[in-house]
């Protein structure tokens, strides 16, 4: 089990959101996957929330360390397909969060 989770959130435009759903799970996530470090990702799109401004889109990484979204290798296959073309510059209301695992 990973000791951190990597939680990247964001918006996108209701017209580049099958382009950004299909280049996410064919292209992004599985090059992502080949990072040393990175265990596992799992997506989510937002059912509802309490709050506002709250981003649609959820990618839920779990990583052996606070470092690997930082590697070399992890910003080397976040820049490969289309994903840095054609969604990167579309996404909006960014966060990226990171949590250690407790208890």
């Amino acid at each position: 089990m990973a000791d951190y989770l990597y939680i990247v959130q964001m918006d996108i435009p209701a017209d580049k959101e099958a382009d950004f759903n299909r280049i996410y799970d064919t292209q992004h996530v599985p090059n992502i996957l080949t990072v040393p470090g990175v265990e596992s990702c799992t997506r989510f799109k937002l059912e509802s929330a309490d709050v506002d401004g709250v981003p649609t889109y959820l990618a839920l990484y779990a990583i052996d360390s606070p470092d690997t979204p930082q590697s070399a290798a992890w910003v080397a296959e976040s820049d490969k397909g289309d994903w840095a073309s054609q969604i990167r510059p579309h996404t909006s209301n960014r966060t990226h969060l990171i949590f250690k695992r407790v208890g």
